[in-house]
This record gives C-alpha cells, sequence and structure tokens, in this order.
C-alpha cells in the first residue's frame, strides 16, 4: 500500500529555563508548564507562510525574516531541497520577553512540524542547527540554552558549540522547578549588553566552583551538592537591577526550603528549584513576595526533567 505524503504536522515544543542560574550560556533545563504548538500544513507554492495566530498573543511577525517559527521552517525545508512549501499556524502557549524562551519555543516547534511533513525527516537532534537559525532571528548570536533545552528535554550542558556536543545531565529526582513571571518585560539584547566583558579571577574562581558543584550534584543526585552551586555571582548581580525585588524573592524562596532562586535566563521571570515536599512553600512564599509589591504576576511549576519537543500529530492528504 502507497502512502500518501502527509499534508499537515503538529508539534509542540515547551518554555525552557535559560542558564539554569549557575551556567551561562552553557546550561538549560525544558520547563513544560507551557508550550507552544505549530500546525504545519504542505502547500504547493514555493517558501514558507504564517496561516493563523492564537493564545497568549492575536498577531506575530509574518516573515522567515522576523518570525522564529518561520525561519526555523525555512530553514528544515531549504536543507531537505525544498520539496514544498508550507503555511505555518502558531499556538503561542509561552509568554514572549518573560525569560521563559519563548522565541525558542516557537523555533523548536516550527522546525520539529516541518520536518514532519518530510517523507524522511530528520533526527531530533539533528533539527538543532535549523532551530538555531530561527532563533537567530530574535537573538544573533542565537541562545544556545534555551534552544537545546526545548528540543531535547531535561537539562542539557552544551558542552561544545562547534562541532556541537551536547549532554543531557541527570535532573534530580524530586526536585521541582517552579516560575513566577511577573508583569515586568526585560528585553533580552539589553540585559546582554549591560554584562562587563571582564570579570576578576577570584570571582572567576568562584562561579566555576559553583558550576562544578552544580553538576556533580546533579549527576551524583546530590541535594547538598547542588545547593551549593546553585547561585549565580556572576551574572545575576550585573542585572539585579532590572528587577528590584528580586533579593527578596531569593531569600523568601530559601527561607521556604529552595535549593536556590535566581533569573530565569535574563529575566524578568524568577525561577527555583525545591524538593517536591517544598514546593508548594517555595511557590507560595516567592508569590506573596510579589503580591506584597503590587507587582501582577503568574507561577508555572513543572518537574526539573521535563519533555522536550514533540510531534503530536501528521496527516495524510485525502485521495484526489
Amino acid at each position: 500500500m502507497t502512502m500518501l505524503p502527509a499534508r499537515f504536522a503538529i508539534a509542540s515544543a515547551p518554555a525552557s529555563i535559560g542558564n539554569v542560574g549557575v551556567g551561562f550560556d552553557i546550561l538549560g533545563q525544558a520547563f513544560d508548564a507551557a508550550r507552544d504548538r505549530v500546525t504545519a500544513l504542505r502547500d504547493d507554492r514555493a517558501g514558507v507562510r504564517l496561516g493563523s495566530v492564537a493564545g497568549l498573543v492575536s498577531a506575530l511577525p509574518d516573515s522567515s525574516q522576523t518570525n522564529t517559527a518561520l525561519a526555523a521552517a525555512a530553514a528544515v525545508l531549504a536543507a531537505a531541497g525544498n520539496p514544498f512549501g508550507a503555511t505555518l499556524s502558531i499556538d503561542k502557549g509561552v509568554p514572549l520577553a518573560a525569560g521563559m524562551g519563548g522565541s525558542a519555543a516557537s523555533a523548536v516547534a516550527g522546525a520539529a512540524a516541518a520536518n514532519a511533513l518530510l517523507d524522511k525527516p530528520f533526527a531530533t537532534a539533528d533539527l538543532l542547527p535549523f532551530a538555531l537559525e530561527g532563533e537567530r532571528v530574535a537573538s544573533d548570536p542565537p541562545h544556545w540554552d534555551n534552544v537545546m533545552a526545548s528540543l531535547m528535554g531535561g537539562l542539557i550542558l552544551a558542552a561544545r558549540e562547534a562541532p556541537p556536543l551536547l549532554h543531557r545531565l541527570p535532573a534530580p529526582t524530586g526536585v521541582v522547578a517552579i516560575l513566577i513571571h511577573p508583569a515586568v518585560k526585560v528585553e533580552t539584547r539589553m540585559a546582554r549588553s549591560i554584562l562587563s566583558p571582564q570579570v576578576s579571577l577570584k570571582l572567576a574562581v568562584e562561579h566555576s566552583r559553583r558550576v562544578a558543584a552544580f553538576v556533580a550534584g546533579c549527576c551524583e543526585g546530590n541535594v547538598e551538592l547542588i545547593r551549593a552551586g546553585l547561585e549565580d555571582i556572576l551574572i545575576e548581580p550585573q542585572r539585579e537591577h532590572l528587577l528590584p525585588l528580586l533579593p527578596a524573592v531569593r531569600q523568601a524562596a530559601l527561607e521556604a526550603g529552595a535549593l536556590g532562586c535566581s533569573f530565569s535566563g535574563s529575566g524578568p521571570s524568577v525561577f527555583a528549584w525545591a524538593p517536591e515536599g517544598a514546593a508548594v512553600a517555595v511557590e507560595q512564599a516567592m508569590s506573596w513576595t510579589f503580591a506584597d509589591s503590587d507587582i501582577g504576576f503568574r507561577a508555572y511549576r513543572a518537574p526539573a526533567a521535563s519533555d522536550g519537543v514533540r510531534v503530536e500529530r501528521v496527516g495524510e492528504a485525502l485521495p484526489a
């Protein structure tokens, strides 16, 4: 029996926690409390177009030069020889400018949806360069931390960029990620532009100590090592003024039992890791701090080990 070509495919990709506090530009964590969903429809016309937009937004940029999902899908199809075009409809579940990897989630979902239409799809891991091309639309150079986590799921280490060498670290069992997204926006390009290009040797050593402790703690399931490492002394002090409430939120989270608390990506969202037994108390403590300051917010929670991209449905064309 001859199979007809896929006419449409639906893929979704999760939010992500960039840097995971201590791992600036080298660590990313999938955060399956929110997802972007992209439906790709095979089109006889060349190129990639934007269809409908739904979810948290009602409009998005409509070209592959300005839309991360369209750019990623176009990169996939180009690598396959542009066998057809596609129209992408986007259901936005991950907020933008929130420090939750909203642009990366769209890029990853767009790449996966277009890929699922191909007669010979690329392996999921091989979609990384295409998703990065999508993310490049939002930030050039693109940020690996959000893209790789949203694509692969779990806690991901970028051990090397060229050629890519990614490694999935064992996320500790019984640990929950809590994220609070305040009604504040922080533009990633601006947040990176304020970072100093130079640091002292002492700071570099202390930062390295924390990265090593955190990674070792995850690999060994050692909560005390994770607690010792999950503190950003390199980047966060330079960005703290972007959310003046951050020190109070962090202190509240730690007092409630969190293993660590920091910006998610460049903020303004703040995340914490907490043992399951303390997750409710940590979320409440962080939430109350925002509420007491009359800042609107939304709270999210997901396991430290969350799924990455997934193709949810692929449909065949109807017979002529």
